[in-house]
């Protein structure tokens, strides 16, 4: 379904808007079938090409490409909060094409957390039953770098609220995991534009389709979910299917109750296309784990030291610091994107950990909601390395430090996987650190 594709794009005038990964992946994508087809590339940050059939909108006015265009292949991090759209332009985006007219299955998967622990899990249940797949999409794979050979694989597509805004096509096969608060400051309306984004991966499947949802939330209240025409099944934690309850507890890896319910989302996913019971057994048991999810990064002066950099909302420390049990020390902190953090304060307070590091700009107003009568041991520090050095001053040996920040990354760093490795990097440099608390 190439050519159709190809055909959707016709002959207008067509811009590109952000010039990061998936904008680069859209540019090479347009170039193999297009080679000298005009385009404008418009990004806030300077691009550099050496291609004679571009026109570059870079800088304060990279916006203006709304009003050049007929259609705009628009980058997921990039915002029009507030931006009033010409009623001519089409506004696409890789996910909305690939959705409409890639000819494989599609399994999609979304939720506020989640996403990429279920996406790697269908995948790998997938491929444990000898099923071709490809793992693409939030991930880190541009869904348009593999279109041209998705052939006959089943796509396994993570897809954030970015990715699905400006969709208008669903995969037949829909999981949503779970929704709270985030990225309040990138959707006009805020938590209601947030959650409109996210049904766009259910609101436009068809009855033969089929809707995965979270059993213990009620999305319907928050969004509009009646378009969606899908046959749905709903997953919660006390779930009665004696196959999904049979994989409790059988990975170290998957801890807690929001990965068992990942667990559950991902294998009634994986059996709607053909996966196997002793396939999905296989792959859970053997699941390595993800980068920067409750990630075992070191165990210097006697710590356990775990990045959970992905964990930029409340809800998603709080499985975490029950999930390990034992967690001494907690660092938290990054950019301020207008969350309310009222309620984790009082969450905090009542869970069994004694130190609290705090780093700008969110950890030190929560330290604030915390003090003057918090019994924690609150400490203000405003760089990673000031928050290692008080982590190995504080932190019980045997016991755990765990890196979940409560908010994204971008204040200090380009992106929470970023803030992960600088945490890794401080723990292994610390040639200064003092021995571990013996309390």
């Amino acid at each position: 379904m190439l050519q159709q594709l190809l055909d959707f794009l016709g002959d207008g005038r067509i811009g590109l808007l952000g010039f990061g990964r998936e904008g680069c992946s859209t540019y090479h994508f347009l170039r193999r079938h297009f080679p000298t087809r005009a385009l404008i590339i418009a990004d806030q940050n300077p691009v550099k090409l050496n291609d004679p059939y571009i026109t570059l909108l870079c800088g304060e006015s990279y916006l203006d490409v709304l009003h050049r265009c007929d259609i705009l292949i628009k980058s997921p991090g990039v915002s029009l909060k507030d931006i009033e759209i010409p009623s001519n332009l089409l506004i696409t985006c890789q996910t909305d094409l690939f959705l409409r007219f890639a000819p494989c299955t599609k399994i999609g998967v979304t939720g506020t957390k989640g996403k990429t622990t279920t996406s790697v899990l269908i995948y790998e249940m997938l491929c444990a039953s000898d099923i071709a797949a490809r793992l693409i999409g939030n991930v880190g794979v541009p869904v348009l770098d593999c279109f041209e050979d998705i052939g006959d694989h089943i796509a396994v597509i993570e897809l954030s609220s970015h990715q699905l805004e400006f969709t208008r096509a669903s995969p037949q096969i829909a999981v949503w995991t779970n929704l709270y608060e985030e990225h309040l400051d990138h959707y006009t309306g805020g938590f209601v534009g947030y959650a409109a984004a996210k049904a766009r991966i259910c609101n436009y499947q068809a009855p033969e389709d089929l809707f995965i949802l979270n059993a213990d939330q009620p999305l319907h209240e928050w969004t509009d979910l009646s378009p969606c025409k899908a046959k749905r099944i709903y997953i919660g934690l006390n779930e009665s299917d004696a196959f999904l309850r049979s994989l409790d507890h059988t990975s170290p890896r998957l801890r807690g109750d929001h990965n068992r319910q990942d667990i559950y989302f991902a294998a009634k996913a994986a059996l709607a296309v053909g996966a196997t019971e002793p396939g999905i057994r296989s792959a859970v048991a053997n699941f390595r784990g993800i980068p920067h999810r409750m990630d075992l990064v070191s165990q210097a002066g006697g710590i356990d030291w775990v990045d959970d950099c992905i964990s930029t909302i409340p809800r998603a420390v709080l499985c975490a610091v029950d999930a390990l049990e034992n967690v001494d020390t907690l660092i938290i902190g990054g950019l301020d994107r207008g969350l309310d953090y009222h309620e984790f304060a009082r969450d905090l307070a009542q869970r069994n950990l004694r130190n609290l590091i705090c780093m700008p700009d969110t950890g030190h107003a929560i330290a604030k909601l915390l003090q003057p009568n918090s019994s924690k041991n609150i400490i203000l520090v405003q760089t990673m390395e000031e928050a290692i050095a008080a982590a190995f001053a504080n932190t019980a040996a045997g016991k755990t430090c765990l890196l979940s920040p409560a908010a994204a990354s971008y204040n200090v760093y380009q992106n929470f996987e970023e803030k992960g490795r600088h945490f890794a990097q401080c723990i292994n440099n610390s040639a200064t650190a003092t021995p571990p608390c013996p309390k």
